[in-house]
Parts: structure tokens; sequence; C-alpha cells
């Protein structure tokens, strides 16, 4: 099964807490409805934080990968099934 394809990268790889989770709510509050953002973090919590933001915010945590240090994540933005 492959992965959506993303409409919006956002990569905040480097920063710590809150910076990965407050950009990330930057970049979805400008995107329309239902469109995918794929956000790249270097920083262990984000794990946690995206999974209860996303549920929190109504948002689908699509895909959280781990890969090389890097956890990669594939938001979908609340309004679309």
């Amino acid at each position: 099964m492959t992965s959506p394809q993303a409409d919006t990268e956002l990569d905040v790889s480097g920063y710590n807490c809150p910076i990965p989770l407050l950009r990330t709510k930057k970049a979805l509050a400008g995107m329309p409805e239902g469109k995918i953002l794929r956000v790249v973090s270097t920083d262990p919590g984000s794990e946690i934080d995206f999974r209860v933001y996303t549920e929190k915010a109504g948002h689908t945590l699509l895909a959280v990968e781990e890969r090389d240090g890097s956890y990669i994540f594939l938001i979908r933005k609340a309004g679309i099934p």
C-alpha cells in the first residue's frame, strides 16, 4: 500500500518542542480542507505531540515513519473525510 501524495511539505528538522508543532499548526491553517501536509521533524517528542494535536483538532494523522533519525508525518487537514 502506498502513502498518499502530500500537497505541501514542511521541514522543521533541527527544531525542538514547541516549534515543530507551532509551525505545523500554522501550515495547516493556511491549507484548504482535505489537503495533505508532509512534515519532517528531528524532535523525538514530535510524534506524541502530533498524535495528540491531530486528534484534538480533528485532523487525520495518515502516517508516521521514523527514518534515519527523522520523523515523517502525513496529516490530512480536517474538513473532508
